[in-house]
């Protein structure tokens, strides 16, 4: 399903003395099946964008596009649920939203709730809890005597058992220890892949960012500032600083390397496998520091 958005602008409390901006002039183009990266320092407008792509939020000027269905500023639209059932989001903790007495009940919850037959709500909940990486036993316990980790998977499974078609992830990692956040997001990356999904992470990780992402859109003061794969956005380290933003610590790495030999190795190295390639290349090329 591919969104569009076209001069989008959202205003919180429009029209009374508390009115504030929070985007502006958002251009933006999420075709099917990619994997869209949106960064920024805190306050930039990601979130307020995010919550945009599901009709959360409904613009105060400019439309949306989520594949047939219009969203514009000129007409409120009340009967959401088509949008909201093919885009799917997931928050920071989604585990806090669990509140069904076993674990079975919280997925089923949504697909139910649209219309869906208990015997095929059922169906999704067994299947959707191994692809999370948990087992069917889960499903009989509440999901409150689970682990926090295990607690956030099951909410996950309960955002897929929509079958949406666009997938949203606000900071989904918050909270992990490093382990925790790899896991979660080879999970999340895995499913993109197998499902077709579009995805849209929005992220303080930079690393998240340049391993996953096929392109990265910077927010800065509610507007887009730049959109581009990772090599083009990470390739301009000053930029992302004078943005309050990082790089990752294998481009970090690099750009200090790269200062130390006095050589250029050609190109941004995104993982740690990439740039040693890089090292051995450029050795086997003889050009030594």
């Amino acid at each position: 399903m591919d969104i569009t958005l076209e001069q989008v602008e959202y205003r919180y409390q429009a029209n009374t003395p508390f009115e504030r901006l929070a985007i502006k002039n958002i251009d933006l183009s999420i075709p099917s099946g990619r994997f869209i990266a949106i960064i920024g320092h805190t306050g930039s407008g990601k979130s307020t964008l995010l919550q945009h792509l599901n009709a959360l939020l409904q613009p105060t000027k400019g439309k949306i596009n989520v594949g047939d269905y219009v969203i514009n500023s000129e007409k409120k639209e009340k009967n959401l649920r088509q949008v909201r059932q093919k885009v799917g989001i997931v928050f920071q903790f989604p585990e806090h939203q669990l509140f069904e007495e076993t674990v079975e009940k919280d997925i089923c919850f949504g697909p139910l709730n649209y219309g869906v037959s208990k015997e095929e709500a059922k169906k999704r909940a067994r299947e959707l809890i191994l692809q999370v990486g948990l087992s069917e036993e889960v499903l009989t316990k509440s999901p409150f005597d689970l682990s926090g980790g295990q607690m956030r998977r099951v909410a996950i499974a309960g955002v897929l058992a929509m079958e949406p078609e666009v997938l949203v992830l606000d900071e989904p990692t918050a909270g992990l220890d490093p382990r925790g956040r790899k896991e979660i997001m080879e999970m999340f990356y895995r499913l993109h892949k197998e499902k077709g999904l579009s995805t849209v992470l929005v992220t303080h990780s930079m690393e998240d960012a340049a391993v996953y992402a096929d392109e990265i859109v910077i927010m800065h003061q509610g507007e887009i500032k730049r959109k581009g794969t990772p090599e083009e956005i990470f390739s301009e380290p000053k930029e992302l600083l004078s943005l309050g933003l990082n790089v990752p610590d294998v481009v970090s790495f690099q750009y200090l390397l790269e200062e130390k030999i006095n050589r250029n190795l050609g190109k941004t190295c995104l993982t740690i496998e990439e740039l040693s390639n890089a090292v051995k290349n450029l050795y086997s090329r003889g050009e030594r520091p």
